[in-house]
């Protein structure tokens, strides 16, 4: 069984049976607790995002490859979305596998991939990917071009309007991008799977709901 879960900002946990996964655990930049990273993975697309738990199993905040517990990482540097070309790369993108279900992570980048990244990135069957804009991160025209780049089967977005959450810019709501997209959109709590067979037929958006 694998899972992922929502809880805000970029914030989207994996689990499997015996391996958690946190990606971008700092939720007190945007007026909510961290999450809690004791004992699991911890990830960031960007430094900034980690909480840097002396508990934790291991933190990941670069490019590179890693294998731990039931996941296969690899990150691929990029630009973040309001960097300069000639600026350091900040930003780190994932591919990561759990099983034989392959995950897509992207933060705060640029709003097209290079042909390189697009080429180690590879073949994914879901893509968790910020949406809400306002000059600070993906908006919902340049998520939408970079998931037909991908070409995943599922859409996980993440970073849009949120009452409960405090951005430092407002952000565009999810019906902004599920527009813009033109895919069906499933509302559930967590997204649950046993393996790749049970992903749709055709390009789905998981709208998770906070938790």
């Amino acid at each position: 069984m694998f899972e992922i879960e929502y809880k805000g900002g970029n914030c989207v946990v994996f689990s499997t049976k015996k391996t958690t996964l946190i990606a971008d655990p700092r939720l007190s930049l945007v007026g909510l607790k961290d999450v809690k990273t004791k004992d699991e993975i911890e990830i960031a697309t960007e430094p900034r995002f980690i909480v840097e738990n002396s508990d934790a199993r291991v933190i990941i905040q670069a490019p590179g490859e890693y294998e731990v517990g039931d996941f296969f990482i690899r990150g691929i540097e990029a630009i973040r979305h309001l960097d300069m070309e000639t600026d350091e790369k900040l930003s780190t993108i994932y591919h990561i596998d759990a099983g034989d279900v392959r995950i897509g992570l992207i933060g705060n980048i640029k709003q097209k991939l290079t042909d390189d990244q697009l080429e180690t990135v590879g073949v994914v069957d879901i893509l968790v990917i910020p949406v809400g804009g306002g000059g600070y991160t993906l908006d919902a025209t340049s998520a939408a071009a970079i998931v037909r780049q991908v070409e995943p089967k599922v859409v996980v977005p993440v970073h849009y309007a949120d009452s409960g959450l405090q951005y430092e810019v407002p952000q565009d709501t999810l019906e902004v991008f599920t527009k813009e997209l033109g895919a069906p959109v499933e509302q559930i709590d967590k997204l649950k799977l046993k393996a790749a067979a049970a992903l749709p037929p055709v390009l789905t958006v998981f709208a998770l709901k906070r938790s």
